[in-house]
Parts: structure tokens; sequence; C-alpha cells
């Protein structure tokens, strides 16, 4: 515990202390200016009072190095450094205090520089001949001087030298940036360079000569004044009225529909005042009218392609691309008539199931075969080949048709005996080939028709039609036309071999070897008959478990969607035979000679030889020829 004499002497200094903060605390209240420092400056020596008011320290023209605490300052990358709070205005005296509203009066009032003896540049230079740091007369002389160098410049945009001269003189009043009035003074020297050729150019619009006459108009005359001033407003502002005028002969070319000539007006005016706004309003306008029309016509160009009349679909879609170049749609337009043109409005590939016009049922399927082009016959050194196979040549196809998707089956061909009474070549004859299992030869078969199937029968309503001739054919694809009101006829042996092809060029459809799948209805090693006989020429290592037709499109479809082309049962076509194809047409034409006796049959059937499976195979055959393994498919036009 502390004695008395320590208590004494800690009383007496806590007294002193407490005296000593209380005096510097009134000298900092009424007297601050003695010991008065800037936030971030440190005191050294204060001032000793004296009699005289001391000095006006000015922080701000004499600002002292900031105190450094902690880390150097590269590495308070993210601190910021607080700002100092702003000087307060040393008390002003009356007079510049009455002289500062009289300056904001006359900034008020709009007398800037004149008159003379007052006006606001006058005033506010008085306050700061009285006080040099007088914040308010500073800001205020700047004010008013950006007010006065933006009147210039308007001035000067609108072609008022003399005004701009009367406001440049009342600024040179007061200092200012040298540099930046001698640009003003060029300026409204060119302005004055330059007076004469706009007072002329106007003149040459009022007699309406905006454009002629060539090299005296006042196109001209604008066009050298922006070449000596290039930013001079009045000359943009002739330039775009010029181009006023060209722009409305556009418009009136547009509601012509006359783009052509829109187009080479626009140009026109493109040249006058480039990138103008009343430019771009102008294309973009003449831009919409443009595509609504062409939008219009090509739609008068569907509706003919829907009529049928596609030369005038073709005509109208031509116009509107002319129209517009970039016309949506248009593509698939383009797409459209060609399929109209090749497929009858109709795509490859497309299944078409014609309905009968007087009676329930449909005909038998077909698929839109592509147009496109390929080699016909086989080339001399093809295994198999035959004299009757060339010379090979190329073939058009540029028609598009529809071709069976299988061939006409014994239940299809049955409506047409029952509604037409129709008697078939081996009704008439008694008579067709068979196949006898015993001898494992095709016999005559004696009572065989269309009913029965390849061993004489009775058939199933699935199986292809066999026992039918060229003409029995020929009898059902006429009624079925009648009935349908559409063109039905036999394939043509080139639209035959193209579609067995199916865009291969080699020994068979599927390549040059043997199948190496099941791919169809041929002979294979692996076949046998019902008494088990075995081909004697055979694809080796193959088997399709049937011996004789299978039901139609039990295997798959080659690449164009069609069943059994090759296989199955040999069809036939519409040509007359011809032992070569010297001189046959190089398109898609059947070959015909009128009266002939003999046709094409084509395609391998279930009995076949491995060369007679190959794609060029040809066989000649009477019209009156019937047997259990030749059949036929329909063709249509499109």
């Amino acid at each position: 515990m502390a004695g008395p004499e320590n208590v004494r002497k800690q009383t007496t200094w806590g007294g002193a202390a407490g005296i000593a903060l209380l005096g510097f605390a009134l000298v900092y209240r009424f007297f601050p200016e003695v010991i008065h420092v800037s936030p971030g400056q440190r005191p050294r020596n204060l001032p000793v009072r004296t009699s005289a008011p001391p000095p006006t320290i000015d922080v701000r023209a004499n600002p002292a190095p900031p105190v450094e605490f902690g880390p150097p300052r590269e590495l308070m990358a993210t601190t910021a450094e607080p700002e100092a709070p702003p000087e307060p205005d040393a008390p002003t005296s009356e007079s510049i205090t009455a002289q500062l509203a009289a300056a904001d009066k006359a900034v008020a009032e709009g007398r800037l520089f004149e008159p003379a003896d007052d006006n606001a540049l006058v005033l506010y230079r008085k306050v700061l001949d009285e006080d040099r740091t007088n914040r308010r007369a500073r800001s205020g002389l700047a004010a008013v001087q950006d007010r006065l160098l933006e009147q210039i410049t308007a001035a000067l945009d609108t072609g008022d030298a003399d005004e701009a001269e009367r406001i440049l003189s009342g600024l040179d009043q007061v200092p200012h940036e040298g540099a930046r009035f001698a640009e003003l003074r060029a300026r409204l020297k060119l302005a004055r360079e330059v007076a004469p050729l706009l007072a002329s150019a106007a003149e040459l619009l009022r007699q309406g000569k905006g454009l002629e006459p060539a090299g005296g108009s006042a196109l001209d005359i604008y066009r050298r004044v922006r070449e000596l001033d290039p930013d001079n407003e009045l000359a943009r502002q002739g330039l775009e009225q010029i181009q006023r005028s060209v722009l409305e002969r556009a418009l009136a070319a547009v509601a012509k529909d006359d783009f052509k000539a829109a187009d080479a007006v626009l140009a026109e005016a493109a040249a006058i005042a480039p990138g103008s706004q009343q430019l771009l309003d102008t294309r973009t306008r003449t831009e919409g009218v443009r595509r609504q029309r062409a939008e219009t016509v090509l739609a008068q160009a569907q509706s003919a392609l829907d009529s049928g009349n596609a030369d005038l679909a073709e005509r109208l879609a031509q116009q509107a691309q002319g129209i517009s170049a970039d016309l949506p749609g248009v593509d698939e337009f383009q797409e459209r008539l060609r399929n109209a043109r090749l497929y009858a409005s109709m795509s490859p590939g497309q299944l078409i199931n014609d309905p009968f016009l007087d009676r329930a049922g449909t005909a038998p399927a077909v698929l839109v075969v592509p147009t496109g082009k390929f080699l016909m016959g086989s080339p001399d050194d093809e295994e198999g080949h035959r004299a009757a196979e060339g010379p090979q040549r190329e073939v058009v196809i540029s028609s598009g048709f529809a071709l069976g998707r299988s061939e006409v089956t014994v239940a299809e061909f049955r409506e047409f005996i029952r509604a037409s009474g129709y008697r078939t070549t081996a009704e008439n004859d008694g008579t067709s080939s068979i196949y006898d299992e015993t001898s494992g030869r095709m016999v005559d078969g004696r009572g065989t028709t269309w009913q029965d199937d390849y061993r004489g029968r009775r058939a199933a309503d699935n199986l292809p039609v066999v026992h039918v001739s060229w003409d029995d054919a020929k009898a059902y694809l006429a009624w079925l036309s009648e009935r349908t009101g559409k063109q039905y006829r036999l394939p043509s042996e080139a639209e035959y071999e193209y579609a067995v092809r199916a865009g291969s060029a080699t020994r068979y459809p599927w390549g040059d070897g043997d199948p190496t799948r099941v791919l169809g209805n041929f002979t294979g090693a692996g076949d046998r008959s019902p008494a088990h006989r075995t081909w004697r020429k055979a694809f080796a290592r193959y088997t399709d478990d049937h011996w004789g037709p299978a039901p139609v499109r039990s295997f798959p479809a080659n690449p164009l969607g069609l069943y059994d082309l090759d296989g199955n049962v040999s069809e036939w076509t519409e040509d007359c035979w011809h032992d070569t194809y010297i001189r046959a047409p190089r398109d898609s034409r059947a070959w015909v000679n009128p009266g002939c006796e003999r046709h094409v049959v084509r395609g391998g059937s279930w009995g076949s030889d491995p060369d007679q499976v190959r794609s060029a195979f040809r066989l000649s055959a009477l019209t009156t020829t019937r047997s259990g393994r030749v059949g036929f498919r329909v063709a249509r036009e499109l």
C-alpha cells in the first residue's frame, strides 16, 4: 500500500496534468490555428502565440507527406488510403460576398461577357483580384468559360462566324488556354472561307439545282466544303437534304415493285452521304417491302405448284428470288419443285397406296424410286457375262417413277379376276410350266392356273402370283389403271436393272462373291426340296430354307426399300427382246418394237443358277410364256 508521501505526490502531479489537459483543450477550442495540423501531418514545432496573427498555412498547396504506419505501400495494394476532408473556405468580406452574388445573378440572367462592366466574367475576376484563392469565383469563372466555348462551337456549327467572333472577343477579357483558343480561331477562319460557298450552295438548292448541272450543283459545292472542313455541320445537313430527295425516288420505285431501279437509286444516295441515318432507314424500309413482296410471290408459286402447274410455279419462284435473293424458303421450294417435276411432288422412298375409285381396296404398294444414272449391262470380263448383256452403256434415269414394293400376290391378282372376269393364257390353253419333284425339272402341268403354286398346287394368298403370261400382266395393269385413275405399267428393263443394282456396279447387288448372309430366295447349297433334292449349281454355304417361291417380303429389302427384285421369282418387263444393247435407248424408256413376240424377263428366281442372279442377267421369253418361276410387279407413272 502507498505511503502518505507517495499519495501526496500522486495527487499533486495528477492535478497538474488535469489542469494542463484542460488548458490544451481550451486553446484548441478557441485558437485552433495555434495547433492546427491537417490529417496525415505530424507536427514538428508548434508556433508560439504572439500579438500578431499566425500565418495561414495552405496545406493544399504544400501538402506534407503522409505519415507511414505498418508495411511499405507496395505491400498494401488492397488497402485504400483515406482521403483528407476538404479545407473549409476562409471567411469572406462583405465586398466579396456581394460581388459573388452579383456574378451568380449575371450568370442566371445570361450576362456572361457583356455589358462590359456588369457581366459574370468581370465580376468573378474582381473577386479573384481581391482573393486569388476564392474557390467559388474560380469555379464560376471556369463554368462561364465552358458555356462561352459551347456557344462559340454552336455558332461555328451553324455557320454564324460573326457571332462566334463576338463571343470569342468576350473571352479575351480573361486568361485562357492559348492552344484551345488557337483551335477555335482556326475554325473561325475556316468558317469565313467556306461561308460564301455555303451561301452559293443554299441558293442552288432553292433553285432546284441540287444534283445538276454536273460540276456546278449544290452537291458539288457541299462536297468542296467538306474537303476544306470535314466537320462542317451545314455542309452535312445540305448533303443530307440532297440525299433526301434522291431517297424519295427510291421509295417511289419500291412502290412500283421496281426493286432493281430502287437499288440503283440507293447506290446513288449512298455516294452522297454514306452512313446517314436516313439512308439506313430507307434501306431498311426498302428491304422490308422487298421481302414482303417476295414472300407474296413465293406464296403464289406454292399455290401454282399445289395446283399442278409446275411451269408457272417455277416462273413465280424465279421472280421471287429476283426480288430478294436471300429469301427464306426458296431452297425448300426449289426442292419441292424438283420433286414435282421428277416425282409429281412426292419424295424418293415415299410409299404410295392408290385407292380404287369405284370399289373398296387399293392398288399394290409402290415406292418412289430416285432419279440417277448407272452402267447398264456387264463388262466383257465379268464372270458369267453373255453377249446379250452388252455393250455396257450409261443410262440416265431422268424421270421419277414408282415401282412395286414386292411382286403382285395371288390375293391381289384374284381381285382383278373377280372384278373383270378375265381369263388368263394358262386358263385358255389349259397348261403351265410347273416343277416336277420326281425329275427335278420344270414340266407341263395340265390345268395349272394363276391360283396354283410352283408345283401346281393351290397357292397361298401371300405368294407371288405365277403362271401368268406377259399379256396377263398387261391386262391386270390396264384394269388397275382404270380402277385408280393412275397410269400403271410394267417396268422397263432399264428401270428394273437400275432398281436391282440400287447404286452398286458389282456382279451381284451385294458384291462380286457369294452372299455372306441371307439376302433373298436363291439356289443355295444348303437348300433341300421336300424330297431332299439339292441344286446342281448353287451358292456355296448358303441356305434360305425355301424350295420354290417364298411369301413376298420374306427377306430383307434392298437399299431402295424394294423386296425380292433378285430372287424368289423372275419378272416380266415392258421391253421387247433384242440380242444386244446396240442402238438401245440411253434413258429409262422401254425398247419396244410394235408386234414383237418375245419380251425380256429380269431377275433370278428361286431355281436360277448363280450366274442368272447377276444384276445384268436378262432372259428372252415368248409373250405367251407362263411358268412357276415367272411373275411380275407393277410400275407407276408419277
